[in-house]
């Protein structure tokens, strides 16, 4: 069993309890209840990179991050600094999240906020849009074909923007095969937890120029938002140097707006 495998084990079985205390009819009530969705798509693809920015209290990779008592708190300084969109992690066993932070999030700021979890069922991005996701993260490593096309048609229909996520160039093409618009290109693999540095620039050539890209992984400071937005990224996709560096507002603005670099011939 790789690590994802675990990982999408412990997602099913907490994605059980909670549809036997919520069935799907009320989550889908409150669903159509919540405010329409934003779309972030105009400001990822506006001029300059772009920060994601995450509420993210601990991985499978590095274990306990941060402790985030106020998430909302830590979302208004992302949303202060520039971010173009919000993540937040739900998963609860190896990341420590929760719906709760979601709503929590969402009562606080107006910017597009990310459902960051191991979705593999419709009643995850049901709940997704009754807690007031506008985006929801689609990682085609944890489905098969059939399942990731149902979910992909699903989720737009909510109203949801959908990030779908590759490491590795079958799974980009998979991801075309969807019509995928917006794309990220995670450097870890998550059925080993092992890091490609490479994969964003190997990647990048497969990937066709109208679609938004967003890097994800490996992303310390601002040097690395200018090489992969020099590559071809439009999007950063931030959680531990923003938790763990203990300015989260400067430090965004520092991400947000970068150029790719000029070479010689554009002198």
């Amino acid at each position: 069993m790789t690590v994802l495998d675990d990982i999408v084990a412990g997602v099913r079985l907490d994605l059980d309890r909670r549809e036997a205390a919520l069935p799907l009819r009320e989550v889908e009530a409150a669903a159509a209840d919540a405010p329409g969705p934003r779309d972030p798509m105009p400001h990822l693809r506006s001029t300059g990179s772009s920060v994601i920015a995450e509420v993210k209290r601990r991985s499978p990779s590095k274990g306990d991050l941060a402790d985030i008592p106020d998430p909302a708190a830590l979302a208004a300084q992302y949303a202060a600094g520039g971010a173009a969109a919000i993540s937040v992690l739900t998963e609860e066993r190896r990341f420590g999240g929760s719906l709760a932070d979601l709503r929590a999030v969402r009562a606080a700021v107006d910017t597009p906020l990310l459902r960051k979890d191991f979705i593999v069922t419709d009643y995850q991005l049901v709940e997704a849009r009754a807690a007031g996701a506008d985006l929801a993260l689609l990682i085609v490593a944890a489905l098969d074909d059939d399942t990731l096309s149902r979910l992909h048609d699903r989720a737009r229909g909510l109203g949801l923007t959908v990030l779908v996520e590759v490491h590795d160039e079958a799974e980009a093409e998979r991801a075309l095969a969807l019509d995928a618009e917006l794309i990220g290109v995670n450097a870890r693999n998550l059925k080993t937890l092992e890091v490609d540095p490479d994969a964003f620039g190997r990647l990048v050539t497969q990937l066709p120029a109208d679609r938004v890209l967003v890097a994800e992984s490996g992303v310390t400071g601002p040097d690395d938002v200018q090489r992969y937005t020099d590559l071809g990224a439009r999007a950063v996709l931030v959680g531990e140097a923003l938790v763990r560096g203990g300015a989260p507002r400067e430090t965004v603005a520092a991400m947000t707006g970068l150029l790719p670099a000029r070479t010689g011939a554009d002198a």
